[in-house]
């Protein structure tokens, strides 16, 4: 490696720093657990799965995860190399800003805040149902499901702050509970033979059952679940050995979560039988409790015992992932300060190295999300949890799709790394798929937040606004004199 070489790769990885986040503190597995937990197993199938099912392409829904893990890996392997020679917590905007400029790197920054707040303030949505009713249940303590909400604020406050070890070690016990209960049932419907027609593997993915019905929903639905892998990057600056770290934990990732998805959600179209599927997808959703769908045939299975423990799990799957978009957007939030586009005093770290100010703007952020719901009276699930996912699906495809392209534009620039599938053949496929995703998304979102055409549009826009209004203020700080931005 030429001395050009060398220079150019110092240039790229050692933006200014103001404060510096634990080193060595996460490994493969500590990093793969933060980004199991934000995909929220659990929830991911219980909430999309017989939407997609009973909506969607019907037993073809499993082969929308085969899709959706298809684009995202190619999606990763430019994401991969370029995390090779990028190492920063603000990850996404930091891509797109060495590939498209500094000013539309910032402005991403501005909808990754965004992507991340409003899913976490959608999960806090839903987990203060669930839990009102639990307690309710056991307790007769008779809650408003903000009243949870806002209590799970401070505490996801306190696991921030207290270090990213501690951080991994809670969600590590309930990612492991919620993906063991389903992957013990799926195995053993597996070996029992699947349901009443069998496994029916090409009833779920031949190319016939991929496309029937709407397949446009189950890939968005699909697609949906799989939010959140991309956390890897954001960890880098934490993972012992990055550059090996970070590139195996997310095709690790990738690979994890595209299996569960596929296989998870084919022995549950099993035990209905193809042919039965969709009907009864249709009618737990027409019951106006959709997960009954995916509780009930794990509770035939292990008896009454899973029925009282799967909503629990479901609450401490929301839980996590509360906590990893927790972590995820305040060390967006640190990585901002520390560039100075916002206040510096974001980067201030307390004495485990967590950024402390900016998980507590964060939390500022997420009561301000949520708190007006519950002023108005809105449903918890069907407005904040339905509204605020839809829109940040859509924001965090607009991130992948620029990222691919910054991947592109990065290493034709640069030429750190000559490899064509890398650097050009991949990114640029995954593009494509993105794009494609999108355009889904686009068409069905109404479905995906299941509201009304006008609160589709409203948020649709949203997602733009915030992106150019992010670009204006990052003009307005690099205007500013002596501005590093």
């Amino acid at each position: 490696m030429d001395s050009q070489t060398v220079a150019r790769q110092q240039t790229v990885q050692d933006p200014p720093t103001a404060g510096k986040l634990k080193s060595n503190a996460l490994g493969v597995v500590g990093i793969l657990f933060f980004v199991l937990s934000a995909q929220a197993p659990l929830t991911g199938i219980a909430g999309a799965l017989p939407i997609s099912v009973g909506l969607g392409n019907g037993a073809g829904a499993p082969a929308g995860y085969a899709v959706a893990g298809a684009v995202i890996f190619l999606f990763s392997v430019g994401f991969v190399a370029m995390g090779r020679h990028v190492v920063d917590a603000g990850a996404f905007y930091t891509y797109i800003g060495r590939g498209l400029g500094r000013t539309t790197g910032t402005g991403s920054a501005g909808v990754a805040l965004f992507a991340y707040c409003t899913i976490q303030a959608a999960m806090y949505g839903l987990y203060g149902s669930i839990v009102s009713g639990l307690v309710a249940q056991y307790t007769g303590l008779d809650a408003p499901w903000w009243v949870w909400a806002v209590v799970t604020m401070v505490i996801v406050q306190v696991l921030g702050a207290a270090g990213i070890e501690m951080g991994a070690k809670v969600l590590a016990v309930f990612v492991l509970a919620e993906f063991s209960i389903l992957l013990v049932f799926a195995l053993v419907t597996l070996v029992k033979g699947g349901g009443p027609e069998g496994l029916g593997f090409a009833e779920s993915f031949s190319p016939k059952a991929a496309l029937q019905g709407a397949p446009g929903v189950a890939l968005m639905f699909a697609v949906a679940s799989m939010f959140g892998f991309e956390a890897t990057a954001i960890y880098g600056e934490e993972a012992r050995e990055p550059k090996k770290t970070v590139p195996r934990a997310t095709y690790l990732s990738v690979a994890v979560v595209t299996g569960f998805f596929a296989f998870t959600s084919w022995m549950l179209v099993s035990a209905y039988g193809a042919s039965h599927a969709t009907a009864a997808a249709g009618k737990a959703l027409a019951g106006g409790d959709g997960v009954v769908f995916v509780l009930s045939p794990v509770a035939d299975l292990f008896g009454g015992w899973a029925g009282d423990v799967l909503p629990v799990l479901l609450a401490t799957s929301l839980f996590a992932g509360i906590l990893a978009f927790h972590n995820s957007a305040n060390r967006y939030l640190f990585s901002l300060g520390r560039e100075g586009v916002l206040p510096r005093r974001l980067c201030t770290l307390n004495r485990r190295h967590s950024p402390w100010a900016a998980g507590t703007v964060q939390t500022a952020l997420a009561l301000l999300l949520v708190v007006p719901f519950a002023l108005l009276g809105k449903d918890p699930v069907l407005s904040l949890f339905s509204w605020f996912s839809g829109v940040a699906v859509l924001a965090m495809m607009l991130l992948y799709f620029l990222t691919s392209v910054s991947v592109i534009v990065f290493f034709r620039r640069e030429r750190l790394d000559t490899r064509p599938w890398n650097t050009l053949i991949a990114p640029a496929l995954g593009a494509l798929g993105i794009g494609g995703a999108i355009w889904v998304i686009l068409v069905n979102f109404t479905t995906l937040i299941g509201g009304s055409a006008e609160a589709a549009t409203w948020l649709v826009l949203s997602v733009p606004a915030v992106l150019v209004l992010s670009v204006v203020v990052a003009r307005a700080v690099r205007a500013r004199p002596g501005a590093t931005a």
